[in-house]
């Protein structure tokens, strides 16, 4: 296969194996989860069993010890099938157990680590309703009381922060003013279930209708003081860090999806007759397929390398953003011309190809919109003054 070019035997092996758990277990539920609404708890629980869910944690900690592409490449398989479930995945490492293994102290990484690769979900606090691209314009703070700490305000659309199984979240907050005037950020892990924190399933979603999204408001939450992750003031720096690398999943999720959709349109392309052949003969058909076909390959290499630089903590803010931006646009891409290929077919649910149409549009605003990875890039590059 095309797709296992340069890859280790281990990542081979990988890749077949999240494929057929995703094939067998996840696709014959996606379309009634996705029409449900419902976060599946028995698929979470299987994801588990077979160590997606610390899947980049080392085994000390009772994760699976794989690499940065290693973890790509699951979440890849599962996009391919149901961006619901890869969203569970890619959300719970890149943004839960993530932060927690890398800023953690040794006594919170073994408090939670072991909990969250087994089983339990962690969440990340970030999006307020006033505070997305704009993420600077964080209004929840946390002023200290003593050895504690005392936490207002709210987040939003927070992933696998409110179910029945998640254990807690971490928590970005304005903690004060810094020498130079601007604001002082820290993260906080909070625990479900602390007094005056309340953490509420968001509904009536476009897409990844089977993932849980969340609406945390915090009251008075107080938190000791060793509930800080890393150090006072770190938190901005932690943010941009596991968003770096948190931009490589929401990548794989559109190299994911778009390879779904593009063998969706291709067998439907080659099996639907029409003025007495199959419509992939069809020059304005074939053309859509060997464009997606195109934007896979450069996806994929692209991403799979900037996966290697990550894995060999090479700086990776503009190659990230890069691969974030080529991949969920070429997903809107694929699964637009699937749809159309599928011509009325692809408007109804039956047909898995209207979820693909609706999941990809997240992807171009997750984790940084279109708009600000093309800001990062830009950025990058030296377009602007400061």
């Amino acid at each position: 296969m095309l797709q296992n070019r340069n890859l280790s035997e281990e990542q081979v092996l990988l890749r077949e194996t999240v494929r057929k758990f995703a094939e067998e277990v996840i696709k014959p539920k996606a379309q009634e989860l996705d029409e449900k609404e419902e976060f599946s708890y028995s698929i979470t629980q299987q994801m588990a069993e077979i160590g997606l869910l610390g899947a980049i944690i080392p085994e000390e900690y009772g994760g699976s010890g794989l690499d940065y592409l290693s973890y790509i490449i699951i979440v890849e398989e599962l996009s391919r099938i149901d961006s619901s479930q890869a969203a569970t995945i890619a959300a719970h490492n890149s943004l839960g157990t993530g932060p927690l293994y890398y800023f953690g102290n040794d006594e919170q990484k073994h408090k939670y680590l072991p909990q969250i690769t087994s089983g339990k979900l962690w969440g990340f606090g970030l999006t307020e309703p006033e505070a997305g691209s704009d993420a600077g314009n964080t209004m929840t703070t946390a002023i200290q009381d003593g050895d504690d700490w005392i936490i207002n305000g709210s987040k939003i659309f927070i992933t696998n922060a409110s179910t029945d199984i998640t254990l807690g979240s971490t928590i970005m907050t304005v903690t004060g003013t810094r020498p130079d005037g601007k604001k002082e950020y820290t993260c906080f892990l909070v625990e479900n279930g602390t007094p005056g924190y309340s953490a509420i399933p968001m509904h009536n979603k476009l897409m990844w209708r089977s993932s849980n999204t969340t609406e945390i408001t915090l009251s008075d939450v107080r938190v000791p003081n060793s509930a800080i992750l890393g150090k006072r003031g770190d938190g901005f720096k932690q943010m941009l860090y596991t968003l770096d690398r948190g931009r490589l999943s929401i990548a794989a999720m559109g190299l994911g999806l778009a390879q779904g959709a593009f063998e969706s349109a291709l067998n439907y392309a080659k099996q639907r007759k029409a003025f007495g052949q199959a419509i992939s003969n069809f020059q304005a058909n074939a053309f859509k397929l060997a464009d997606i076909d195109t934007g896979l390959e450069l996806a994929r290499n692209y991403l799979y390398e900037v996966c290697r630089m990550a894995n060999n903590n090479e700086p990776i803010t503009k190659e990230g953003a890069i691969a974030k931006l080529y991949c969920s646009e070429l997903a809107h891409i694929s699964s637009d011309h699937c749809v159309q290929i599928h011509g009325g077919y692809g408007l109804m649910k039956e047909y898995e190809v209207e979820r693909y149409y609706r999941d990809a549009k997240l992807l171009e605003i997750g984790e940084g919109t279109s708009e600000i990875q093309r800001i990062v890039i830009a950025r990058q590059i030296g377009c602007f003054d400061n």
